[in-house]
């Protein structure tokens, strides 16, 4: 499957899944606000059109509502707002991430999805330090690849609401 001239991997179109991959040493990216991040592989179940989110009152903003997603309800999270990160929303039709997290399911509304990446060894860097408090604790890693730097995101950080929220 390939979106915007990028290959996708979803886990319902080949039978070894995302399995088949070195899970731990590979992410798969995604883009918000023009900002390639990083998602690791084994949090990532699908990728589909989040058509018909249902607005949630009092909900934090980063939460953007409930999602159907295969017959399962599912909080749809905005990613580029969970960082703060400037810009307009998605399109009226937004792609999202279907990730599961301790045993819970998201769907992450991001503005493009990319490829799967394998982090090579020795190209972790150490985390900027002129990097926004807030972000840097949504942050599990940066690494170096070529000329670009990839941020790997903190599930576990990302995912929590009560702990970190962009100011």
């Amino acid at each position: 499957m390939t979106y915007a001239g990028h290959s996708i991997l979803e886990r319902d179109a080949d039978p070894r899944g995302i399995a088949a991959i070195a899970v731990d040493r590979s992410v798969f990216t995604v883009v918000a606000a023009g900002e390639i991040l990083g998602i690791p592989i084994a949090n990532v179940r699908t990728i589909f059109r989040a058509v018909g989110i249902t607005h949630i009152p009092l909900a934090p903003p980063e939460v953007m509502g409930l999602v159907n997603l295969r017959g399962k309800i599912v909080t749809a999270i905005s990613l580029r707002r969970r960082l703060g990160l400037e810009g307009g929303e998605a399109s009226l039709s937004p792609i999202a991430v279907g990730l599961e997290h301790r045993g819970e399911d998201f769907a992450l509304v991001v503005d493009e999805v990319r490829e799967v990446v394998p982090l090579p060894e020795g190209r972790q860097i150490a985390i900027p330090s002129n990097m926004h408090a807030v972000r840097a604790g949504l942050v599990r890693e940066v690494h170096q690849i070529g000329d670009k730097i990839l941020t790997i995101l903190d599930m576990d950080s990302l995912l929590e609401f009560g702990r970190h929220t962009p100011s």
